[in-house]
């Protein structure tokens, strides 16, 4: 399984906001239900905030999708 990189301008991005830049969502709504139902791993540990910060270098996985975070220079 290949690693998606995912570029961000800011020094973080919460959950919610990568959830929806991924595309794979129609709605908040659906993010939030996702994330208290099924949750996500970000660093190897189960999370459901949306609100959770994601830095350069998170390693998040959502439906067996792998996602890295960097930032542009």
């Amino acid at each position: 399984m290949q690693n998606e990189k995912i570029y961000i301008d800011t020094s973080y991005i919460t959950l919610g906001q990568f959830l929806k830049l991924l595309n794979i969502f129609d709605s908040g709504g659906m993010i939030k239900h996702y994330l208290q139902d099924v949750g996500v791993i970000v660093n190897d540990e189960l999370e459901q905030r949306r609100g959770r910060k994601l830095y350069e270098n998170d390693v998040i996985i959502v439906n067996d999708q792998t996602f890295i975070i960097h930032k542009n220079n």
